[in-house]
């Protein structure tokens, strides 16, 4: 299963998900030097990225050796996706090439954590889903709920094989993998429309001293009077 990221659609209205990032994040206002930002909590690859690490840490300590070094690389991996979206999110405020580089940052760790599952499979010979598998499309469904939490996953870990636990991983990083590649580029695109904070900045300071009278306005407005000569001893009758 190669492709299964286009399934990510709100169950409850059929609506794509948030392809871009925060709900609650309306595009950089250019009246605005530091544009209001959502929180990671409203990103729904954050969620995506949340369940796969919450699976992968219970499925690495189940299926593999005390001492195995796979462990903790499977389990750094998917933290890395889950902290990257969180950290790119919080610098948002200042830096949108920090967000882009953190969110491009979890995207290179969920693939790093594919792989992994993907590893899995093959060495044990274990078949991948296909993506329109009667399995896959089941996962898919499930991953289209909101919230998406570990608890809707939790049964399968509990009793099923460790390779269709792999196999659910691999379809919920492909669907967390969709939605950040749409975040990525609508963060592109925000950055080439409005351009990063020191552009920002430049041009709020542009606009502040525009607003401003001029000195030359000022005197022209109130023309000095001529200056009166006054007899010496500075006496004024």
């Amino acid at each position: 299963m190669k492709d299964d990221g286009k399934n990510a659609k709100d169950e409850s209205n059929g609506q794509n998900l948030s392809p871009d990032s925060h709900f609650s994040h309306p595009s950089p206002s250019e009246d605005r030097l530091i544009p209001p930002r959502g929180d990671y909590q409203t990103l729904h690859s954050f969620h995506k990225a949340e369940v796969i690490y919450d699976l992968t840490f219970r499925f690495a300590h189940k299926v593999f050796a005390r001492g195995d070094r796979t462990i903790d690389q499977m389990i750094q991996a998917a933290r890395s996706g889950k902290k990257n979206l969180l950290e790119g999110s919080k610098a948002a405020r200042t830096s949108k090439e920090t967000e882009i580089k953190l969110t491009n940052g979890a995207r290179a760790s969920l693939e790093e954590l594919l792989d992994d599952y993907l590893d899995y499979l093959r060495v044990r010979d274990h078949p991948e889903w296909d993506k329109n598998s009667k399995e896959a499309l089941y996962v898919r469904r499930l991953g289209r709920k909101t919230p998406q939490t570990y608890e809707l996953y939790r049964q399968f870990l509990e009793t099923r094989p460790p390779e269709v636990i792999a196999n659910i991983a691999i379809c919920l990083i492909h669907q967390a993998n969709y939605l950040i590649d749409q975040q990525l580029l609508r963060l592109e695109q925000d950055f080439v429309k409005e351009g990063g904070l020191r552009e920002r900045m430049t041009r709020a300071r542009i606009a502040y001293r525009n607003r401003q009278p001029s000195a030359n306005t000022d005197r022209s407005a109130h023309p000095p009077q001529p200056r009166q000569n006054h007899p010496p001893g500075g006496y004024v009758p």
